[in-house]
C-alpha cells in the first residue's frame, strides 16, 4: 500500500480505539518493552503523545526509564524542519504546540549523537522495518543527526503491513516495533 493510503487507513483505525483499548494495549507495550536489549544503555529519547490523534500513551515507558535513572529526553518542535530534544527532569514545565504535542517549554537540551535509544510515533509499518508517520519529516530528519548505532524502536497498537510501496530513500527503517501481541525485530544477525 501507498503511505497516503496507509496514513487514511491507520488514522481511521486508531479512532475507533476506546480509551480502555488504548491504555490497556499501552501497559501492555510498555511491558514488552521491558524484553528488549536495550537496558544497558543510558540516554532514552521518547515522545509525548497526541491524546486527539489516539496516540500510545507512553507514561509507563517514562515510569520504567525513571525508575531505572535512566536519562529521559523529549522532544520539542522549533521550526517547520527541526526538532529539540530536552532532558526530562522534575522542574521540567510543558505546554501543548498547535499540533496539539505536549513538549517542554525549556530546560537542559541534549545532542542527538548522545542518544543511545528513540521510541518513536507511527500510524504503520511493515515487515521490513519501514515506518509512515504523519509525512512531516521530523523524525527521520532527526534520526539522520543520531549516532549509526542508535536503537530505533517503533511503537504501534497494529500489526505490520507486508509491505508500504514508497518508501524514500530518506527514510530510516526501524531496529524494533513493539505492538500489544508481538515485538517485530528488523536487525539482521
Amino acid at each position: 500500500m501507498l503511505k497516503k493510503d496507509l496514513r487514511i487507513k491507520y488514522s481511521r483505525l486508531r479512532s475507533s480505539l476506546t480509551p480502555t483499548e488504548i491504555s490497556q494495549n499501552s501497559i501492555t507495550i510498555a511491558n514488552s518493552v521491558l524484553k528488549l536489549p536495550i537496558w544497558d544503555m543510558q540516554y532514552f529519547h521518547i515522545f509525548l503523545p497526541i491524546a486527539q490523534k489516539s496516540e500510545i500513551d507512553t507514561e509507563g515507558i517514562i515510569s520504567i526509564l525513571l525508575g531505572l535513572d535512566k536519562n529521559v529526553i523529549v522532544p520539542k518542535i522549533i521550526s517547520s524542519t527541526e526538532l529539540e530534544h530536552y532532558l526530562l527532569t522534575d522542574n521540567t514545565k510543558f505546554t501543548t504546540n498547535t499540533l496539539n504535542i505536549p513538549e517542554p517549554i525549556d530546560g537542559i537540551t541534549v545532542e542527538p549523537k548522545k542518544i543511545d535509544v528513540v521510541f518513536i510515533p507511527l500510524l504503520a509499518f511493515d515487515k521490513g522495518g519501514n515506518r509512515i508517520g504523519y509525512g512531516k519529516g521530523y523524525y527521520d530528519r532527526f534520526l539522520s543527526e543520531c549516532r549509526e548505532d542508535v536503537i530505533k524502536i517503533g511503537l504501534s497498537f497494529f500489526e505490520a503491513e507486508i509491505e508500504i510501496d514508497d518508501v524514500d530513500t530518506t527514510d530510516i527503517p526501524l531496529d524494533y516495533c513493539v505492538t500489544p501481541f508481538k515485538t517485530y525485530s528488523f536487525i539482521s544477525s
